[in-house]
């Protein structure tokens, strides 16, 4: 569970440290006070992407820092030491995120820094955030299928795997049997040149890095002239008068000073020998490389032809020998292509064929599973509108499979196989008894959107691990019972996991294990941000301010407390 959250210059937030508990709790606060925004900071905590734009006017950044408590078994242990990131389930598991005033965002693990992929696959085992437009996407039918596929996981996943290799291989044959199909006319009068490229390119007898030697042994032919003559004077230098004979005569007057001074002396001759004998292998090497100093003009003009001709190709065919080789490949391949086209196509067409068939029973076979999960999937949907005020609700996910006319024929239907099958899905909802099931898009109002995503979320509950579930508004467009018994909805679910909501709907707010005001206060000229942990007798005043707005009676004061009571006596009852 999250236990605790900091927020540091975060938007209106300058300083705002908050303790959590377990079960239900509820935000609540006037319109604007700034509630959205700790919701926000955990959307940035679980690997939201963030801007400097959030950060508070004349900041240099924004800081979050969340702790959680997560039992041993939890999957997010694993998957830290998968990257490497220590973690001890007897301590908290620690995430800061910091993001700077020119847009550069951090993140931490443990003290470990991490990227923003690797925080958002952290984030998504801990944090489950439903914002208040989320139930849009119930509207969106192109989600359903993902909303499914999420609901089966388990016997979906391996048979949608299975079908996604399948289909991957089945594309890259199809492309290349599409493409040598499709080769123009004009393509085929390329042969020609092609095999005058490759005769060309072929002839040169290329070899890799041969410009860069040639172009190192011009330089030498160029200049051996002067080599030899700059060479031959090092040599004479060193061998002669003022070189080792002038070394061997040093050595020769330190000799007669060591009989009276060995002890001083010795060192210094060491060194001179030394000298000496490096002195005489230099001048060795030198005479050996003034002797291997080419003067060959006809090589040179060997060169020079080769490296001309190289330059040629390289105007060419490319910007170097190893490019140009590249290029020989390639239309090499090509023309290759283009002889046996008749004979490769036939292999491509075979080989699709076998892969088609291959695809198109695992897309069969993926539908089949999916079919059965949508039956369960609306059936247990419609069980828990049922606690939600829409138990007369009738809904169906309705599945169908891609046709296209321009698609591939199976079984006597053009159908349009994709990445995720060959199936579209669609929720279908009658919300009373008699009417014909019809999309969602079509008759469902905000109310029933918000409560379908919340039968979603609460069935998704119970099939994940995500401690922390957390919804913004999922109220909106509702009242009088349905109020209800979405209150008691999030309550139930906060048995199994840490719910939060915002809320401005007293009926969800009484239901809460814990409350947090969140409200807007001006101090020193600045607005800011204050959250407080209310006790029963503040609870009271805010419900009552819930209730009736700016004015707060004695009898709106009873009402409040008397919520708080009924709700006290269902949650435990005697």
């Amino acid at each position: 569970m999250l236990v605790h959250l900091s927020i540091r210059n975060l938007a209106v937030v300058e300083a705002v440290d908050i303790t959590f508990h377990p079960g239900f709790h509820v935000l609540t606060g006037e319109t604007g006070a700034g509630k959205s925004i700790i919701i926000d900071a955990l959307g940035l905590i679980a690997g939201g992407r963030g801007s400097a734009d959030l950060i508070r006017y004349g900041c240099d950044k924004a800081e979050m820092e969340a702790s959680f408590d997560l039992p041993e078994g939890h999957s997010v242990w694993a998957t830290l030491a998968e990257f490497g990131i220590g973690g001890d389930p007897a301590e908290s598991l620690i995430i800061r995120r910091e993001i700077s005033a020119q847009g550069k965002s951090t993140a931490r693990i443990n003290g470990q820094l991490v990227n923003l992929t690797m925080l958002r696959q952290i984030g998504e085992s801990l944090i489950n955030l439903h914002g208040q437009h989320e139930h849009q996407t119930l509207l969106r039918p192109e989600r359903h299928l993902e909303l499914l596929d999420a609901y089966g996981a388990n016997e979906i996943g391996p048979v949608k795997a299975e079908y996604q290799e399948a289909y991957s291989g089945f594309v890259k044959v199809n492309k290349e049997w599409n493409e040598l199909r499709n080769t123009s006319q004009q393509a085929l009068q390329m042969l020609d040149l092609y095999r005058f490229q490759l005769e060309e390119i072929s002839a040169a007898g290329l070899k890799l890095g041969e410009d860069e030697l040639l172009s190192e042994e011009k330089v030498r032919l160029s200049h051996s002239e002067k080599m030899m003559d700059s060479i031959s004077q090092a040599y004479d230098m060193l061998y002669g008068a003022q070189g080792l004979e002038a070394v061997a005569k040093a050595i020769s007057r330190l000799n007669e000073v060591a009989s009276y001074d060995s002890k001083q002396v010795n060192p210094l001759l060491e060194q001179l020998q030394s000298a000496y004998y490096q002195l005489e292998d230099a001048s060795f090497s030198l005479r050996s490389y003034r002797e291997n100093i080419e003067f060959n003009p006809e090589r040179l003009e060997e060169v020079e032809d080769r490296l001309n001709m190289i330059s040629t190709l390289r105007r060419k065919y490319g910007d170097s020998v190893e490019g140009i080789l590249e290029y020989y490949d390639k239309i090499r391949r090509e023309t290759d292509t283009l002889e046996n086209k008749d004979e490769l196509l036939e292999q491509l067409q075979l080989r699709r064929e076998k892969l088609l068939t291959g695809l198109m029973e695992k897309a069969v076979k993926l539908s089949e599973v999916r079919a059965r999960k949508a039956d369960e999937l609306a059936g247990q949907i419609e069980n828990e509108l049922k606690d939600l005020q829409m138990g007369r609700t009738s809904l169906q996910v309705k599945l169908a499979w891609n046709e296209d006319p321009h698609g591939i024929e199976w079984n006597g239907q053009k159908l349009r196989p994709g990445k995720q099958g060959i199936d579209n899905a669609e929720f279908l909802i009658s919300p009373n008894p008699g009417e014909p099931l019809r999309p969602l898009s079509k008759i469902a109002s905000g109310g029933e959107l918000s409560r379908i995503m919340l039968a979603l979320k609460s069935i998704f509950a119970r099939h994940d691990e995500v401690p922390v579930l957390i919804f913004d508004e999922v109220d909106t467009g509702v009242s009088g019972r349905a109020a209800q018994s979405i209150a008691e909805k999030l309550y139930r679910l906060s048995q199994t996991c840490q719910v939060f909501s915002i809320t401005h709907l007293p009926q969800v707010a009484c239901m809460a294990d814990q409350q947090y005001l969140i409200e807007k206060v001006v101090e020193e000229g600045r607005t800011m941000t204050r959250v407080e942990q209310l006790s029963e007798e503040e609870r009271v005043m805010e419900l009552a301010r819930m209730l009736g707005g700016v004015e707060i009676t004695e009898k709106t004061k009873h009402h409040a407390q008397e919520m708080l009571n009924l709700a006290k006596a269902q949650k435990f009852p005697v």
